[in-house]
């Protein structure tokens, strides 16, 4: 069935039942996947996926009923249960929103996810440079390439409609090293649009696994710290929840009425960018129908706004900045961040390792999300890397845990990189970091 026709069915039905102030929240997807393994594809999958959620208002109350299924009798059937929900619903909450008075105009970019065979064969392409690259590569050894797309709709009873579609497609090694009784592994992401170097990207991959080989110990104490730019991007996501109102307001957040106050180092500037060019998937709406901008969340250390849907904007008494988010088309509603990202610095990452002079770089921190707390900003976790000896990168070392307080780094933080790592998005919002230098870091070794 059409949307069109889905949408007039709705209106007619909410018309029948003297339902006034409504929205329809669309979602669709479709999404494939390849992975390989020696010289074969291992694994294929792909699927659609994709419903509605209708919302109303009844006597000030706000309820909603979803559906995947697009039959007519099922379209009229979930405008009742949206009402029926309404009427049961004890407290009256929620918004129906009426439109922002402009959204910024979405470049004109064209997403035509991957093919099928395309992507089998690039994943073929792949593995076959990765085995090539180093006779040491061995069984275990797998490239893998998928592509996923996405289209929002926003319909609602005030005349608002609005529409997006985005999609990304992304490649990954992951090649298993054997050096005599020594294996390791890592891998290497990277967004895919057809003209991928292979060649370079098995090599990066290769060349980052071999470089772990031999890795030996660090003694427990206090160190200048290196964080690449990767693992960097890997905390932020963690602890970017304590960033929305919703947290804050439900007690949850060390950054509570901490606007306008400085949180950390002068060098750090921290975005929020619904449009960021290097984000494949941008959009200039939230999930609410608010438009969606950039914002400047910390502005050279002191924290500038967290992030607020339509409830917590209400609640706090200012407004909205654009972040309602869905984690699917029936979820409840929340806030999410877009290209959440510490903006780049002027130092290239062996003029932090001079900085640095002895100490440490982490490349790989492991089990973040049991080892690091959103709440307290607190984190404890194992972590591997190299010694940095006299302002050089020298050997690998592994299996030290490093511990410290989230908020407490950004305060900590004298330097960065001058690249950033934007990580491939999950939906509609991506992490980026430079590499950061942060001294006198305490590190559990032997």
């Amino acid at each position: 069935m059409e949307f069109n026709e889905i949408k007039a069915i709705l209106a007619d039905e909410a018309k029948l039942r003297g339902v006034e102030e409504y929205e329809l929240y669309y979602t669709s997807g479709t999404s494939v996947s390849t992975e390989t393994l020696k010289d074969e594809i291992s694994s294929f999958s792909s699927g659609t996926s994709g419903g509605l959620c209708f919302r109303c208002r009844i006597d000030g109350k706000i309820g909603y009923a979803a559906t995947e299924l697009f039959e007519e009798s099922e379209l009229r059937d979930l405008v009742s249960r949206a009402a029926e929900n309404a009427k049961n619903i004890e407290k009256a909450e929620g918004i129906i929103f009426s439109g922002s008075p402009e959204y910024e105009k979405l470049p004109a970019r064209e997403y035509i996810p991957a093919s099928a065979a395309e992507l089998k064969r690039a994943a073929l392409e792949l593995q076959q440079k990765t085995y090539g690259t180093d006779a040491r590569v061995t069984d275990g050894t797998q490239s893998c390439a998928l592509t996923a797309s996405r289209e929002i709709r926003i319909v609602n009873s005030h005349g608002l409609e609005l529409s997006n579609s985005m999609g990304a497609s992304a490649l990954y090694a992951l090649p298993v090293i054997k050096d005599g009784e020594e294996s390791q592994q890592d891998f290497v992401m990277e967004l895919y649009n057809g003209k991928n170097d292979m060649e370079a990207l098995a090599k990066r991959a290769v060349d980052k696994t071999v470089a772990k080989l031999g890795a030996g110990n660090v003694k427990t104490g206090k160190y200048n710290v290196v964080i690449d730019g990767d693992e960097m991007r890997s905390l932020l996501s963690v602890y970017s929840v304590a960033f929305t109102a919703k947290q804050a307001q439900s007690g949850l957040s060390l950054l509570a009425g901490k606007e306008g106050e400085k949180i950390a180092s002068d060098i750090i500037t921290l975005t929020d960018d619904p449009m960021r060019d290097e984000c494949p998937c941008i959009t200039n709406f939230d999930a609410e129908g608010v438009a969606a901008r950039r914002k400047t969340v910390i502005d050279k250390g002191v924290l500038k706004t967290l992030l607020y849907n339509l409830e917590t904007a209400a609640k706090a008494g200012v407004e909205s900045t654009g972040n309602a988010s869905k984690a699917g088309y029936a979820a409840p509603v929340g806030t999410s961040p877009y290209a959440f990202c510490i903006e780049a610095g002027d130092k290239t990452l062996d003029e932090l390792f001079a900085m640095a002079e002895n100490g440490i770089y982490i490349t790989e921190v492991k089990g973040l999300h049991a080892g690091a707390n959103a709440v307290t900003g607190d984190f404890s976790v194992e972590s591997a890397g190299f010694l940095i000896e006299n302002g050089k990168k020298t050997r690998a070392i592994k299996n030290f845990t490093v511990a410290g307080n989230f908020f407490e780094l950004l305060k900590s933080i004298t330097a960065l990189s001058d690249k950033i790592e934007l990580g491939v998005p999950m939906s509609t919002t991506a992490f980026g970091s430079p590499a950061v230098l942060v001294p006198n870091m305490s590190v559990a070794g032997e």
